[in-house]
């Protein structure tokens, strides 16, 4: 896992998906993976793949439909994972919001990171917002990384390592 940490925050990979958008947010995406804004030159590529990504790139608003599929993909998506909402639909449910078949924004059901305003959003913002993603990505990656500690103290018992007392019930301070 050492090995592929400096390369996955060169490199991350960005699950893009539509929860059923006006696809405004959507031209603005293709505009900065384009060449005159190269997102690329952050090492960020665009994959079809859950299963391959780091950052869940998502727009529109939430519907009924896509609802499932949303947490679908997210669940799909291995740890550590960051989650980018492009847009006021997305966040809130912008123009669409309190129509029959749009929830409200997507944090209702997934955790956000990083959240894009606008209507549509610039590609600016979405540049900044994933550079802004892969710091998170960072940062999560070294909280995967760290040793957890043994509780309680290691035994051996003739040449056999004991683990009767390696775990002990973890208490939470009640403040």
């Amino acid at each position: 896992m050492k090995f592929f940490t400096p390369f996955r925050k060169k490199s991350p990979w960005v699950l893009h998906y539509n929860a059923g958008s006006c696809n405004g947010c959507d031209i603005e995406i293709l505009a900065a993976l384009g060449p005159k804004f190269d997102l690329e030159r952050f090492g960020v590529i665009n994959t079809g793949n859950p299963k391959q990504s780091d950052i869940f790139l998502v727009t529109g608003p939430v519907t009924y439909r896509s609802r499932e599929r949303l947490v679908e993909l997210y669940s799909q998506i291995p740890e550590p994972k960051v989650v980018v909402a492009v847009g006021s639909c997305t966040t809130t449910g912008g123009v669409f919001r309190g129509m029959y078949n749009v929830e409200d924004g997507i944090d209702r059901y997934i955790p956000v990171d990083v959240y894009v305003p606008g209507c549509a959003s610039s590609p600016q913002l979405i540049i900044d917002a994933l550079v802004k993603a892969g710091e998170i990505l960072e940062a999560k990656s070294k909280e995967i990384e760290e040793p957890f500690k043994l509780f309680g103290a290691i035994e051996t018992i003739g040449n056999k390592l004991s683990r009767l007392n390696m775990a002990k019930k973890v208490e939470h301070d009640k403040n």
